[in-house]
């Protein structure tokens, strides 16, 4: 489905890319890695606290993991 785009939100989540994290956030179709992308660079650049940033931080690698289990292509029939 959307699988390069949770492999490039890992990396850029991985290296510190926030711009290129920004651009796959306009350009992807999944909505909800949008969200959890916006929610998360929000929280980056306008920190209310550092538990908020962890929090948001967490929530966007959780629903990349997920994302990956469930697109994930069966291999062996």
């Amino acid at each position: 489905m959307y699988q390069d785009d949770y492999e490039k939100a890992l990396n850029f989540m991985i290296w510190g890319q926030w711009d290129d994290l920004l651009v796959l956030m306009v350009r992807t179709n999944d909505h909800f890695l949008a969200k959890k992308i916006e929610s998360f660079l929000h929280a980056y650049h306008y920190p209310d606290s550092e538990a908020s940033l962890y929090v948001t931080h967490e929530n966007l690698l959780h629903y990349i993991d997920h994302a990956q289990a469930a697109t994930q292509p069966t291999l062996y029939v």
